[in-house]
């Protein structure tokens, strides 16, 4: 079956090359179609910067578990502030890395693309949803801080698995936000990058080539992903399934084309593990594809009205599915911290440890990616009011206290307490505004079944306390 794969790929690129069209299942190559461009490119794709951010993403995550509760402290924020700002060294890519079986072809940042960084690219808008009252950057430069002070990147007092809530909430901030609120947004107006000049001096793509290529760097999918099952992709970005991966035959992965990174994944993820179908991964790259065609059918002349038309409709149906992965994310983990802490009511020592460590590692999933949802274009208003006073700004500690607020130095306050049956009362509702707000199908972890009988418990509860 391998070598079937690869003889029916080479063809399809060899007709591809020839024809100079795209296929329908494979994000380019495309045409060069700027016009009185004499170089010797011959395919105008070119996504590499946001790869490269991708690879910062998933090493920032990696270094924030590195800290050993204080005394590297500096040297492990000056890590962490390196994938975060950027570097003039040539940063090692911490993740992801080659595993027996699966062997990556780049090991370093610049052998991807030079001088990127996530923080010029991370949401500057307002984020009540971290304490603080400050912006999203303010945010994630928070969290960085605390990670550096933290027990390989875990926090037990104040309940934060600092990787999971700065990688959820970056896979907003830059990824979901950089893609629907800029490049398919505003980079789609008539006079911002036209296609019929080139994006900059000296590039051999047009503006609008290049901005809808930039929009797809960060949805992080490889070029070939429409022939992957969720299954696969999914499998990819664990550092598996190398006969998946490697398109092009070549024995390794191409983090730049072949590579599943966090927005896709959690797309293919959804698809292959919910309780009704969806394919938001397919949905989501058909329409990446389409508008990527409608660009190289103007063959380097502006676009028309229609043809923009036909572009936004494309942007539509991709943010709108993105921003359902990222909800069903969250739903996803929702139901997680309540099964969690059932799990923690039986255990006793060591389990009970362990599943608080489950526990704290599910709630930073949900905080990320609840901040994530509030990265995007749209102004969720009071949806985001009630998301952010369901999930809280921590979860309840094992002392039942949960941070309220951080002082004038940055440290959290922890004053108010909450039952745990009082949380899962919280994340039940929380799934129960996941779904109705964005119309979630997949539901993966869905425990609303559950509402009414917690909801009739703690009434009976509370009615036998004040008899």
């Amino acid at each position: 079956m391998r070598s079937i794969k690869l003889h029916t790929t080479a063809l399809a690129l060899i007709a591809m090359t020839a024809t100079g069209a795209a296929a329908a299942d494979v994000y380019g190559p495309f045409p060069v179609t700027l016009k009185g461009y004499e170089g010797e490119k011959t395919n105008s794709v070119s996504y590499s910067g946001q790869i490269a951010r991708h690879a910062l993403h998933d090493s920032l995550k990696k270094a924030a578990a590195l800290g050993n509760g204080g005394a590297n402290a500096a040297e492990v924020e000056a890590l962490m502030l390196s994938y975060f700002n950027g570097s003039d060294a040539d940063l090692d890519i911490l993740a992801p890395k080659s595993k027996d079986g699966f062997p990556i072809k780049q090991t370093t940042v610049n052998a991807i693309s030079k001088g990127k960084n996530i923080s010029g690219k991370f949401y500057k808008g307002a984020m009540p949803a971290w304490p603080g009252n400050g912006t999203g950057k303010d945010a994630v430069m928070h969290m960085i801080k605390m990670a550096a002070k933290a027990d390989k990147g875990f926090d037990a007092e104040n309940g934060y698995d600092w990787g999971q809530v700065i990688s959820k909430f970056t896979m907003g901030a830059m990824m979901y936000n950089q893609s629907v609120d800029n490049y398919l947004d505003e980079k789609l107006a008539a006079d911002n990058k036209p296609n019929d000049k080139p994006y900059k001096d000296g590039a051999y793509y047009t503006g609008k080539e290049h901005s809808w290529d930039e929009g797809f760097g960060y949805w992080g999918a490889p070029a070939h992903a429409m022939s992957l099952t969720p299954q696969q992709a999914y499998a990819i970005a664990k550092g598996k399934d190398l006969a998946a991966a490697d398109a092009n035959g070549d024995g390794m992965v191409d983090l730049k084309t072949e590579y599943v990174f966090g927005p896709a994944y959690y797309a293919a993820g959804a698809d292959k593990g919910g309780t009704k179908s969806t394919n938001y991964m397919h949905t989501i790259m058909q329409a990446f594809i389409d508008g990527r065609q409608v660009i190289a059918d103007a063959k380097g002349e502006a676009l028309s009205d229609e043809a923009r038309a036909q572009l936004k409709a494309h942007a539509a149906t991709i943010e709108s599915n993105w921003e359902k992965v990222l909800a069903e994310a969250a739903f996803k983990y929702a139901g997680s911290v309540y099964k969690d802490i059932n799990k923690m009511a039986e255990a006793e020592g060591e389990e009970k440890a362990k599943a608080y460590r489950a526990y704290v590692k599910h709630w930073g999933e949900l905080k990320g990616f609840a901040m994530a949802l509030q990265s995007g274009r749209n102004n969720l208003g009071a949806t985001a009011v009630e998301l952010n006073n369901l999930v809280g700004f921590g979860p309840v500690t094992m002392d039942n206290s949960y941070v309220t607020g951080i002082d004038a130095d940055g440290n959290f306050v922890r004053d108010r307490r909450m039952t745990w049956n009082d949380y899962q009362l919280n994340m039940l509702k929380t799934q129960e505004l996941l779904k109705g707000k964005f119309g979630l199908k997949s539901l993966a972890n869905d425990q609303l079944a559950q509402l009414e009988g917690l909801a009739d418990k703690m009434k009976a509860e509370a009615s036998a306390e004040t008899d």
